[in-house]
């Protein structure tokens, strides 16, 4: 799994006066939760681009004043208008204690639908996983190899490593192989010149 290496500096002064300094500083308040601690610190925007502007999920670790820890990512506030990010919240990984975080879907395999001129529409690009650190994976997949026109795989059908709980509702769909427009119309035409044709023959 890809980490990203983040040097951390503690803050001395917390609140909104805190948080304004740090930020005209170009810096980015930030806390880290997880076992006893919980901790304070700064980070800059170009250590955390890499684990925050990517489809990909990515573990972060943390250097913090010469100790290190390994993070996930939990959430990060931005400014409505600029989109600076003003807050970044970490979850500690601590070996088996249980998580909740979102991961990646990706698909394996070629869709026979899509072979013959669907349209793959992915309707969930991430799922909610619960599982402990030890079997953290970054991402999940689902096969369509067998999915037709017209076809749907949903939650209940994507691959579950060990160790690995999906949280989503089962019956969510994640793809479906769309039936094109100039398909439809070949195939309602080709059904009423069988009707034609079984007309005539009575």
């Amino acid at each position: 799994m890809t980490s990203v290496e983040i040097q951390g500096n503690t803050r001395s002064e917390f609140g909104k006066k805190g948080s304004k300094v740090d930020r005209n500083n170009g810096n980015i308040p930030a806390v880290m939760y997880g076992g006893n601690d919980v901790i304070h610190f700064t980070v800059t925007p170009a250590a955390v681009k890499h684990l925050i502007y990517t489809p990909d999920f990515k573990l972060a670790d943390l250097e913090i004043d010469g100790k290190h820890y390994r993070a996930i990512l939990k959430s990060v506030q931005f400014h409505p208008v600029t989109d600076q990010i003003l807050h970044i919240d970490f979850l500690r990984l601590i070996d088996k204690t249980p998580i909740k975080v979102e991961i990646p879907l990706r698909f394996k395999g070629v869709s026979p639908g899509v072979k013959v001129g669907g349209k793959l529409i992915q309707q969930l690009r991430k799922i909610k996983i619960k599982t402990t650190p030890e079997f953290l994976v970054d991402e999940l997949k689902a096969d369509i190899s067998k999915l037709e026109l017209g076809q749907a795989l949903r939650v209940r059908e994507v691959i579950i490593p060990n160790g690995v709980e999906i949280i989503n509702n089962p019956a969510t769909p994640v793809a479906l192989i769309e039936i094109p427009r100039a398909l439809k119309a070949a195939a309602a035409l080709a059904a009423k010149e069988n009707e034609k044709g079984a007309k005539k023959k009575k």
